[in-house]
């Protein structure tokens, strides 16, 4: 899985795509504010899961690389 990972991080649509995982997370961390107890719990396990996906393709390194597409 790595591999591909690696293959895919070559592609800026790849970029994008990490880029609108981040977007998804940042949106729920801000419905926390409002949220019950009910809907934090479930909020905190989509924010777990959008962080594993940002670091499996490690997001940061993904950033400078594709810095100026996804500007």
């Amino acid at each position: 899985m790595e591999d591909d990972i690696k293959a895919l991080s070559n592609y800026e649509a790849f970029a994008r795509f990490i880029q609108s995982v981040e977007s998804a997370r940042e949106e729920c961390i801000s419905d926390l504010n409002s949220a019950n107890v009910e809907q934090i719990q479930q909020l905190a396990g989509r924010i777990l899961a959008y962080d594993d996906l940002m670091k499996m393709a490690n997001w940061e390194s993904l950033r400078v690389r594709h810095r100026e597409t996804l500007a």
